[in-house]
Order: structure tokens, then sequence, then C-alpha cells
């Protein structure tokens, strides 16, 4: 898992809300799918300029399967 700056990882049009995100705005996650590689960015919509963790997508979608046994 690497750490780096959102925008360094995808364009700003490449990120979008995650579905599991709170609808009441205080946990809101956006991330990319980072085309040309399996990896997935991971960044706070509130902080938009800032980190952003990359993950490889394999691990993203065991981490939502994980999220919708509960």
């Amino acid at each position: 898992m690497a750490h780096r700056i959102a925008s360094d990882v995808a364009p700003a049009d490449a990120w979008f809300k995650s579905s599991y995100s709170e609808n009441n705005g205080t946990g809101c996650v956006e991330i990319a799918h980072l085309t040309g590689t399996a990896q997935v960015g991971i960044r706070d919509s509130k902080d938009k300029a800032g980190p952003a963790l990359v993950v490889p997508a394999v691990a993203w979608a065991e981490f939502i399967t994980e999220v919708r046994r509960g």
C-alpha cells in the first residue's frame, strides 16, 4: 500500500464517491480506478488535495466483500 498526494494519483475527474460513504457527509470516501494499472486510489472527499492510498484492486475488492458481509 502506497501513500501519495491525491492529485499525483489520478486527475480530479477520475475520483468518485463510494456508494459505501455515509449519507450525512462525515465519512465520505472517494475512489479512482487507476487506468492501465491493477490499482485503486482512495481519498477523503473532504480533503481532495490531501493524501491518497493506492492499493491493489484485488485488495479493494476483498475489502468491499467484507463490508457487504457486515
